[in-house]
Parts: structure tokens; sequence; C-alpha cells
């Protein structure tokens, strides 16, 4: 609050100052002035308080005040109050989505204005300029506000004037000068005490980073800019597009779907039109990569119509964009929608945003092949294939493989190979400046397309040796990186504890049926704040390892057939590497295989949940020997009767493989990639004592746990209030073995939050990968433990990644729910084959053999259930 002093030096400049660094004491101020003041005080007081509320997101009281204070001036005979308040009024008519108006507004005040006001004038007519997608006029009357402030001495002009030029080059992604003019405007700001206008400043430096692919330091830059919003209590709802676009780029679908419905209903709520016509096209896009056709084109058509309605016809051709994609995604073929396809991609080359025409004109020429019109393609290609050496990963990678499709129209598959390896190259580099495994594994939908193109390109070479290199060369990758955490991070370790406690006091609260919507908020709260700590964390950096060829497999495979599941457009092939040799095998339909599968796991869950019946068994063998037949029998004499390795693809990496009869006593190891199998192969495992952990409410794992303390002497147990999360991972790090029997939960949505129950609450996968030594070896009893979620490249997120990618040799778990009775004595059996000298995976299917030997159908679908995965 203004002291009463402050009437001498006028009131509403006081107001006016205090925009940028308090807008609720801009307004208290403001309304001090007197109804009997000067007209060009009071216009300037309602000039002030109208920016502070449009800081504040309410439009509606911005433009009512903005309004007032060109009357005032008017009425007053103030011709430059008049335009410093038409001005104002222009720049929030462009917020409010009435861009003509704006641009006539802020036009007839910069004729009236002359020095330093000619400088706000032209920087308010950038921003109307901005807001319209006309970036040439926009930075040209940046660049004249800054000259005139430099002239004028006008500190907080040039700010503004620099601030607004760095952002518009940074959503163009022009690296020149844009970080200068960011930095210059944040230290003048900060200098001159405005807060506010500082905080606004280094969000934009966020988008700066992002633009430049650096996820973890625009990561870092938002959340700072998020606490001091909170700190000056200034909401930013148009700010959730900036995370939106950074999620996309990643690309994390579904939180960018959730993060556009979100902003579509914050800035329709506080009437900004601008935004909320942005807000549309990002929900979107986010719809049409989450292959939600129909809201991709129904949003689109919104965001396009209010664009036309706002005079921004380069925004309506970015949201017709988005249109003309979902309409080819959706399987239209027409001579028409190439016309608009190509006639589009030369409208958005005039925005400066190289992104959409890059996309729109590759789509294009493939639409154009399928027509026939190879000259008409291969023109598009060639302009799209320029982008090859200049912008961020995902659009270099883009170029390369538009010269691949280039190269394959003119029958050199060899060349489009090495554009597509090149390709390929660019995103290896990206995924390692990568440091969270999120984030890594998401990442891999933007190799989708290259990796396919040279698969398509070696199956039709018919080389298995070639199918191979390029089955293995985008998948799992991941995995062979270790996710770059920080050792110590207590914020994040305080957070892990919290939501611990948490969960099990929402547990509690459900089985004793006392309300739990505070317990759940806060839980989401928690599991929000644990992904943005560990997304911050910055990549190793480390080149990804080439994938292995059929030498060094086979130098390892020893007696053992390595079978890697390969999909080629509808069908499912098949590499099988053995005594040195690798051949190409044909297996069918992809969809036949996919269904089989969930027939047989459906089969199994039924045996277990509901017992044994003729009729369960039966169905149980029919889709379990349809799915052998499709997968093994064209391998059968190639496979003889020794150990297998697998990698299935991401669809089938749930099928319980030991239900099949080619595997069925037979020692399989399943591995997300043949390089990922070889790496887990040469690790030295630890050589600590082995952690037995028995988890609460499940009396089993109690038996479990101390039969096994029998079988392994030197083993530390720990069991009810000792097996915490605390101890255990402490027992875990360095262990030679791990056993853990404890109930489990698989989350689909976030596999890194499947956890395992303890004593104090839920271990999660994020926890996990905070060891420093993982175990050699680690069996996990509980249900749906060697679950993932399958993300693009075959990527797997959950148990399984966590422990094979921080250096876990091998691990036993369960893709089903399974008794734990049943569990219990397969278990036993399990570690008591594995004391005696077996390997793993021969333990397991010794112990499965014998459990279905000697039991019922429960009995043979928790045999099934378990997988032996990583090093065997």
């Amino acid at each position: 609050m203004a002291d009463s002093e402050d009437s001498d030096h006028n009131l509403a400049e006081v107001a006016l100052a205090a925009v940028q660094r308090s807008p609720r004491e801009a307004i208290a101020i403001g309304r001090q002035v007197p109804v009997s003041a000067p007209a060009d005080e009071r216009s300037t007081a309602d000039r002030a308080i109208g920016l502070a509320l449009r800081e504040l997101n309410d439009l509606p009281g911005a433009l009512r005040h903005l309004r007032r204070a060109v009357q005032v001036a008017q009425r007053g005979g103030s011709p430059r109050a008049t335009a410093l308040a038409q001005m104002s009024l222009g720049y929030v008519l462009a917020n409010a989505g009435r861009n003509t108006a704006a641009l006539r507004t802020v036009s007839a005040a910069l004729a009236q204005l002359t020095g330093a006001d000619a400088g706000r004038a032209r920087m308010q007519r950038g921003v109307v300029w901005h807001y319209r997608g006309r970036y040439t006029e926009a930075v040209r009357d940046y660049a004249a506000a800054v000259e005139i402030a430099q002239r004028e001495g006008d500190l907080l002009l040039e700010a503004r004037a620099r601030n607004n030029r760095g952002l518009l080059n940074a959503h163009r992604g022009t690296a020149r000068g844009t970080e200068d003019d960011l930095d210059r405007s944040a230290a003048i700001f900060t200098r001159l005490g405005l807060d506010l206008a500082a905080a606004d400043t280094r969000w934009n430096m966020g988008i700066a980073v992002a633009q430049r692919g650096d996820v973890a330091g625009a990561l870092r830059t938002f959340d700072e800019g998020d606490e001091a919003y909170r700190r000056l209590a200034v909401p930013r709802p148009a700010l959730l597009l900036d995370r939106f676009e950074l999620l996309l780029s990643v690309p994390l679908v579904d939180e960018a779907v959730h993060v556009a419905t979100v902003a579509v209903a914050e800035l329709r709520r506080k009437g900004m039109a601008s935004d909320l016509a942005e807000a549309l096209l990002a929900r979107a896009r986010a719809a049409l990569l989450a292959s939600d056709l129909d809201t991709a084109t129904a949003t689109a058509a919104q965001a396009a119509g209010r664009f036309r309605r706002q005079g921004r016809h380069t925004w309506a051709a970015f949201a017709r964009h988005v249109e003309l994609r979902a309409e080819f995604r959706r399987g239209t073929r027409s001579v028409a929608l190439l016309r608009a396809m190509t006639r589009n991609a030369e409208l958005l080359d005039a925005t400066g945003w190289p992104g959409p025409p890059l996309t729109t004109r590759i789509e294009a020429a493939r639409l154009a092949v399928q027509l026939g019109r190879g000259r008409q393609a291969r023109c598009l290609l060639d302009v799209a294939s320029r982008a090859r050496h200049r912008g961020t990963a995902s659009r270099r990678a883009q170029g390369w493989y538009a010269l691949a499709l280039l190269r394959r129209l003119g029958r050199d598959d060899r060349g489009a190979a090495v554009a597509l390896r090149r390709g390929l190259a660019v995103l290896d580099g990206h995924r390692a400046s990568l440091g969270a495994t999120e984030l890594r594994a998401n990442s891999g939908m933007y190799g989708q397309e290259l990796a396919s193109e040279g698969l398509d390109i070696a199956v039709g070479s018919g080389k298995p040796r070639q199918v191979l290199a390029w089955a293995e060369r985008w998948r799992a990758n991941a995995l062979r990186m270790r996710p770059a955490l920080p050792p110590r991070d207590p914020r994040l370790a305080e957070c892990l504890a919290e939501l611990r406690m948490i969960s099990a006091a929402l547990e509690d609260a459900l089985l004793a049926g006392r309300p739990v919507q505070a317990l759940r908020r806060r839980q989401a709260e928690l599991e929000q704040q644990i992904r943005e700590l560990t997304r911050r964390v910055d990549g190793t950096g480390r080149a990804i390892t080439p994938p292995p060829g059929v030498q060094a497999l086979s130098a390892r495979l020893a007696g053992a057939v390595l079978v890697e599941l390969v999909a080629n457009g509808q069908r499912l092939m098949a590499v099988v590497v053995r005594a040195g040799r690798a051949s190409l095998h044909d297996l069918g339909s992809l969809d036949v295989a996919v269904h089989q599968s969930r027939l047989h796991r459906f089969g199994l869950r039924r045996l277990v949940s509901m017992g044994d019946s003729a009729g369960a068994r039966d169905s149980v063998a029919r889709s379990a020997g349809s799915l052998d037949d499709q997968l093994f029998g064209p391998l059968r004499r190639h496979l003889g009767d020794r150990p297998l390795v697998l990698v299935p693809i991401g669809q089938l990496h749930a099928v319980p493989w030991s239900g099949l009869p080619t595997c069925a006593g037979r020692p399989t190891t399943v591995t997300p990639s043949a390089a990922a199998w070889l790496q887990a192969v040469e690790r030295t495992a630890p050589d600590g004592p082995p952690a037995l952990v028995a988890g609460p409410r499940l009396p089993a794992a109690h038996t479990e746990v101390h039969t096994l303390a029998g079988i392994l002497p030197t083993s530390q147990v720990l069991s009810g209030c000792d097996a915490t999360a605390v101890k255990v991972t402490a027992a875990l790090d360095g262990a030679r073995l791990a056993h853990v029997a404890a109930h489990g939960t698989f989350r689909a949505d976030n596999p890194l939050f499947s956890a395992l129950e303890l004593a104090d609450g839920p271990l999660t996968a994020y926890e996990l990968e905070r060891l420093h030594r993982p175990p050699g070896c680690v069996v996990l009893s509980a249900c749906d433990s060697g679950l993932s979620g399958v993300r693009p490249g075959d990527e797997l997120l959950g148990f399984t990644s966590v422990l094979l990618g921080i250096g876990t040799r091998t691990l036993v778990a369960s893709v089903l729910p399974v008794p734990a009775d049943v569990t219990t004595t397969l278990m036993l059996d399990l570690h008591r084959r594995m004391q005696a000298g077996a390997t793993p995976a021969s333990a397991l299917s010794g112990a499965q053999e014998a459990l279905v030997r000697g039991g019922d159908g429960r009995a043979y679908a928790t045999a099934a259930a378990f997988v032996c995965l990583g090093a065997g």
C-alpha cells in the first residue's frame, strides 16, 4: 500500500509502475486516485488498473477500465494520455482475440506519439502482429522499439521489447540473439525491481531452452517459474501451453492431452479468447498424436474458426494442418487431399514454424506415391529433406527420413538405409541427453518411422542379418543406458517417503470406509512432483552402443537358440540365430498372434480366479496350441531341444511363455532386445548376501521367506515391521540374490509407479532406480510384477525395465495374478534348484514342470505366469 506522500508524485504513475511488480498493489494504488484529479492522471490510473487486471487474467475488467481510460483522456483534451490508453487497449484487445480492432487502435495511437511513447506503441503493435502470426512485421516493430529505447535511455521499454522479441524467436526456433535478448531483459527487470516481469522473462528462457532440445533444462526453468508465480500470487493459465509444447516434444502424449484439456477449460473460464484458440489447437495436436482422430478433427476445426474470426490466418493454417493430417491418418487417399496438403505446406512456410510444413510435405509425398504421382512426391521430399541439417533433433531426423524416401523412389535402397541410419543417430544423441528413464522410453516415438522403413528395406532384401540389425536398431534402446539419476536428492527422497505414507493411509481409509478424496488429491500431487523431479536430471551424453551382430550373439549363446520376433507392417516374422548362422521366417498375421495371446492370457487368469474346470483347461490348451503353432511351428527344426532366448515384440511382451508347448519344460529366457540380453550376460553380478523380503497382509509370504532362509543360510531376512522401504533398498543394494514376496500392483497409467507393498507403504520402481549396486538376480513372487508398459520402439516401463536398466542380470517375475499358496511351492523349488547350481532359467523351467506334473489347473496357470527375464 502506498504512503500518503505518494500523491505528490502522481499516484497514477506509481500504480502504473507497480503493474509488473505486483498487479494487486497496482490496482489498490490506482483506486486511490480521486475523481477530482486531472483527466490525464485519472486516465493513467484506469490504464494501470486495466493492465493489472490483464496480468490477473480478468480481460473483461481490463477492457472496461482501458476504454474508460481512453474516454476520460479524450474528454479532458489530453492527446498523449488518449494515445497511451489506446495503445494499452489495443494490447488487451489482442489478448481477447480481437486482432483487427487491436491493430486499428494501436496504429491510431502510434500516429499521436513521439519519443519513448512512440517506442512503446511500436512494441505494442509488434505484440498485435505477433498474435496475428505476422512475425516479420512483429520483429520489425520490436527492433524499432529497442532502438528508440536505447536512444531515449528508457530501460523498461528496452527490457519489454527485448523480452517480446526473444519470445517470438524462441517460438520460431531462431537461435540467433534469442537468449541474449532474454538474458538482458531479465537483468533489466530485476534491476528495476519488477519481479513479475522478470519471472515472465525467465519463463520465456525455458521456451528457448526447450526449442533447442534441452528437455531437462526447460523443465527446471519452468518449475522455477511456477514457484515464482506462486510466490507472487499471480495465475498464468496461458503458460500451460508452453508446458504442453515441452511434453509434446518428448512426447509424453497422455500428459500432454491432460494439460491441453486443463488449459482449454481454464482459458475459457477466464475469457482469454486468443489463448483459448491456441489451447484448442494444442488439444487437437495431442489428440492426433494419441490417434484420437475424431477429437483431433473436431477440435482443430473449432480452433480454425476462432483463428479466422480473430484475423489470425497463419494460425488458422496451422489448425488446418491438423485436420488434413487426421484425414490422411483416417485413410483418405484422394487428389483433393493431396492438393490441400500441398497448399497448406506453402501457407505454413510463411509462419516461420519449421515443423508443421515439414511433416505435411512428408505425408503429402507418401500420399502422392500412393496416387501414382511420383514426380510430385519427389519435389515434396526434396524440399523436406533440406531440414536434415538444422533445427531440433526430431526435425533433422524427419529431414533424413524424407531423404530416405526420396532415395527409395529412385530405387536406391542402399542410399536410403544410410540416410535412415543418419537420422536415427541424430535421435540417439537426443536420447542420450535425457536423464530420466521415463523420458528416454517415451522418446522412441520419433524414430518409429525411420526404423520401420529400414526394417522394410531389410525384409525386402531377404537377408536375416540385416533384418536382425534393423530390428535391434530401435528396440528397447533406453535399456542400454543407465538412467542418470542423482545419487542423493533430498527433495525427491522426501516426496517418495511421503507418497509411501499417503498411500498406506489411503489403503487403510478404503478398508475402513473413511473419506479418501483429500488423500487421493495429495497422492496425485506427490506423484506429479516425483515425475517432475526425476525428469529434470540431465543425461550422461554417452552414445548408445551399436546393436550386436550374429557372431557376437553366437559367442554367448553356446548351445542356446535366439529367436527375435519382428513386426513388418501386418506380418510377424522371426530371425533365428543358432550356431553362428541366422535365418528369416514368416510367421503370418500379426493381428492373429496378438488375438491368440490375449485369449491365452484370459484363459489362464480364469483358471486362477474361477478354479479348475474341463472347459477352462480346454480353452487354454486351444489358445496355447494355436499361438504355439504360429510362433514356433515354422522354426521347430531350428530349435530342437535347445534352450531358448526369446525377444518378443512389445505387443507380445506379456505372453506367459511357459504355458506354450514349445517352451514348457525348456529353459526359456525372455529379453526386451538381443542387445539387452548380451549386455546382461556380460555383467558381473555382485556378491553380497541374499536379501529375503516378506510384505504385509500376505501370510504365505512369511512362510515362504522363512523357509527360504533355511535354503539360503547367509541371507538377510526382512519381514513384518522390518520390511520397510529404507531397509529393503539397503538390503537389495549389492545383494547377489534378492527374493521379494509381497503384494504387487501394476500401474498402466504410469508404470514407474508400479509398486511392491511393504510394511510402511509401497516401494515404487522410481525408488529402485536409485540403487547404486543392483542385485544380480531378483525373484519377485508378486502378481503382475513382470508386466511393463510398452512405448514406441518396444520400450518397456516398469520393474522389468528399471531393474534390467540399472544392471540386474536376471529377473524372475509374474505376468499374471497368481495365488499365494501355489506360488510358494513354485518359489521354494526354484531356489532349491538354483542353490544346487542351476541357472535361473533352467531352475524355473524345472520347477514349473514339476508343479504342473503334480497339480491342477491353478498350478498349471501359476507355473505359466512366471518368466525369466534378462540373462537367464
